[in-house]
C-alpha cells in the first residue's frame, strides 16, 4: 500500500495517510520501512496533561520543562528528528535542567559550563 504525506483535516497535523486502492505484494526475503519520525502522538499522555505543542507537533519547553510544572522533554520529541549524538547531548542537558529544578543547583556538566573549557590556574 502507498503512504502520502497528508495534512489531517481534524487535527491540522500532517502524517502519513494510507492511499486506498494502492495494496500489492512485492516478494522478497527482507523488507526494511523508513518512514522517520514525525512527531510525538499528542493523543494520549500529552493532551491528557496539557503540554503545548508547536506547529511542527514536537513539545515546547523552557529549559528543557514544559508549560506544566515537573514535566520535562529533550532529544526528538522536542527538537524533533535528529542525530544519535543531538538525544545524547538532549538527555544528559535536560537531566541537569531536572537535577536544577529538584536541588535548587546542580553538579552536573553541561554545555555551558563544560570542565573541558576551565582554564587552568596557577
Amino acid at each position: 500500500m502507498d503512504i502520502e504525506w497528508a495534512k489531517d483535516p481534524q487535527t491540522g497535523r500532517f502524517g502519513f495517510a494510507e492511499v486506498a486502492g494502492t495494496e500489492r505484494e512485492i516478494p522478497c526475503e527482507l523488507a526494511l520501512l523508513a518512514v522517520g519520525f514525525v512527531a510525538p502522538p499528542f493523543e494520549g499522555m500529552l493532551q491528557q496533561l496539557g503540554v503545548n505543542i508547536d506547529e511542527r507537533g514536537n513539545v515546547v519547553t523552557n529549559h528543557y520543562q514544559t508549560n506544566v510544572e515537573k514535566i520535562f522533554s529533550a532529544g526528538d520529541m522536542r527538537r524533533g528528528q535528529s542525530l544519535v549524538v543531538w538525544a545524547i547531548s538532549e538527555g544528559r542537558e535536560a537531566a541537569k535542567a531536572v537535577d536544577e529544578y529538584l536541588m535548587g543547583f546542580s553538579y552536573l556538566e553541561g554545555k555551558s559550563d563544560s570542565l573541558l573549557m576551565l582554564e587552568e590556574v596557577v
